[in-house]
């Protein structure tokens, strides 16, 4: 989904009836720099996120932050705590004894990087967005089923949205719909 609808921008929602079509309407308007493409359809279609300019996820590294702070802040704990806090001398192993830091270490690194997946994930997704402003338009419930949807939203100056709809027809669209301002 897109970032961010609070200015509630002019938006089209187009149907076609393939992903072949989705896929060469999206290469089709993608280098005009007045809208912002988003697809929606029921499988991953190759080369689709590459066409409408996503990037690459940041996730692998939200979640190697998370491991590495996880790792050494249990390092560092387990240290802190065997070396100045409360040193033991049990059986005359030094005070730093690094085998023994390892499984606890590792745990947290885990338990860290996992949380800062799911928040990344939530972060990323804008979620939790109970409503949005597509859910408004009934066909679009088979987006995950059978429909393939383009979503055409304007940023420039010219915001008419009546030129850009017959374009879309002209790609081959079956439906085009005008989101609603929710």
């Amino acid at each position: 989904m897109s970032a961010s609808h609070d200015d509630a921008s002019p938006t089209l929602l187009a149907r076609f009836a393939s992903a072949d079509d989705l896929r060469s309407a999206a290469q089709a308007l993608r280098d005009n720099a007045d809208i912002s493409l988003e697809a929606y359809c029921p499988f991953p279609i190759e080369g689709l996120a590459e066409t409408l300019g996503h990037g690459s996820s940041p996730m692998p590294k939200i979640i190697a932050i998370g491991g590495v702070l996880g790792g050494v802040s249990m390092y560092g704990l387990e240290y802190w705590i065997n070396v100045y806090a409360y040193p033991l001398n049990i059986g005359g192993r030094p005070l730093h004894s690094w085998p023994s830091f390892v499984p606890p270490t590792f745990e947290l690194t885990v338990l860290i990087a996992s949380i800062f997946a799911l928040l990344g994930v939530l972060y990323l997704c804008g979620l939790p967005q109970l409503h949005h402003r597509l859910f408004e338009i009934d066909e679009f419930r088979r987006a995950s089923c059978d429909g393939f949807f383009l979503t055409l939203e304007l940023s420039g100056a010219d915001r008419e949205l009546r030129p850009w709809r017959d374009r879309l027809n002209e790609l081959g669209a079956i439906s085009v719909w005008e989101v609603p301002d929710v």
